[in-house]
């Protein structure tokens, strides 16, 4: 049985507890769910049809990509229905013979117009759109990775450890003066060792826009770790999947002030890390946090850490509030990322990437703070 098939068969077991007769997924441009990557393989723009009898049927936007990249049971071309999801719904319900009056889940990011839709010209099925249904019971399942996801994040971290090396001897050496050299130097790097690209846009904020959480724009040809604090914000697509770390330049002459927010930035970090253990609520972890930006004053304007996977926010969360009720268990990937920001002094942020393994956690990246 191949990953993808294991990966499919726990959402047919919870299909059937669930009396789902079938669910679809979809992957397009305003929809995107990389589920449908995570089940398959196929990279993105197709929707997935699951049974509850354990059959899958992908219909692609790309069927020429769909012959290299996807392990599903049958591919039916999306032009064969029209480009339309309806009817490609209608057909798969043929297809896996479903009774009339069947239970079938659409995604619950469907509109309401397009739900209207579905069940005027579906209506011999009961179509369900909700929350926390066989959508929700797949991104929970993904945030437990498996042995051949992991795989891939040791060598997604070793990739981007390499670049985090190359990127402090180029940087404190002079040679990517700007922001747009740091953030170029990054995409070209990471595609010569084989990733996909980017995971998410590059904040690279020098020491003038370091105030933001996330530096807008993105990045700009202004000097890049010049005196003071520098944010460098970044992860590598390998496999699908992201990186996330942040480094933080800390360019002499500092003041106390900046020395104060390199300081605590450091020592709640690692008390974050200190932690990180099965079963621990990620709430408690993210209080502690506070706590010590709390007793000087200060306080962190977004969360401790999230998962990362498939995509480069995802379950699960790491934040103080009230609602949140993760727990960490052996096979997570996720990040730690406190920091500090003043408009007067900048900003600087400590990231990076954590498997939880059996015996504890391990540490996939080695971003730091870089004082020079």
């Amino acid at each position: 049985m191949s990953v993808y098939e294991e990966r499919r068969k726990k959402l047919y077991e919870w299909m059937v507890n669930e009396r789902i007769s079938m669910a679809m997924f979809e992957d397009t441009e305003g929809r995107r769910d990389p589920a449908i990557r995570w089940m398959t393989g196929q990279p993105s723009d197709a929707l997935l049809f699951l049974s509850a009898e354990g059959k899958s049927l992908l219909v692609p936007w790309d069927a020429n990509m769909a012959a290299i990249y996807a392990q599903v049971d049958v591919v039916i071309p999306y032009s064969e229905f029209e480009r339309g999801s309806v009817k490609a719904l209608q057909g798969a319900a043929a297809l896996f013979k479903l009774p009339l009056g069947s239970r079938v889940e659409i995604p619950p990011v469907t509109s309401y117009t397009n739900f209207l839709k579905y069940v005027g010209d579906a209506g011999e099925y009961d179509i369900l759109c909700r929350n926390n249904g066989t959508h929700g019971e797949a991104e929970s399942l993904r945030a437990i990775k498996d042995e051949e996801e992991q795989g891939i994040y040791r060598k997604a971290g070793a990739i981007t450890n390499e670049l985090i090396d190359l990127l402090e001897t180029n940087i404190t050496a002079g040679r990517l003066p700007t922001e747009i050299d740091v953030v170029f130097f990054i995409e070209a790097e990471c595609r010569k060792r084989g990733c996909e690209g980017t995971g998410f846009e590059t904040l690279a904020a020098g020491a003038g826009r370091s105030f933001g959480i996330h530096a807008f724009p993105a990045y700009t040809a202004e000097p890049f770790a010049g005196p003071g604090l520098s944010i460098l914000d970044f992860g590598l697509k390998y496999r699908g999947y992201t990186t996330d770390v942040t480094l933080s330049f800390a360019k002499a002459p500092l003041s106390p002030a900046q020395e104060k927010m390199l300081s605590l930035t450091e020592k709640a970090y690692a008390k974050a890390l200190s932690m990180v253990k099965d079963g621990v609520y990620t709430r408690e972890i993210s209080l502690a946090v506070d706590a010590i930006f709390g007793k000087t004053r200060k306080a962190m304007p977004h969360a401790l850490g999230h998962g990362i996977g498939l995509e480069a926010h995802e379950a699960p969360h790491l934040r103080s509030r009230q609602d949140n009720t993760w727990q960490l268990r052996p096979g997570m990937v996720f990040t730690l990322e406190p920091g500090l920001y003043d408009p007067v002094h900048g900003g600087c942020r400590l990231e990076n990437d954590i498997l939880l393994t059996d015996s504890g956690p391990e540490l996939l990246t080695n971003a730091r703070i870089i004082r020079f």
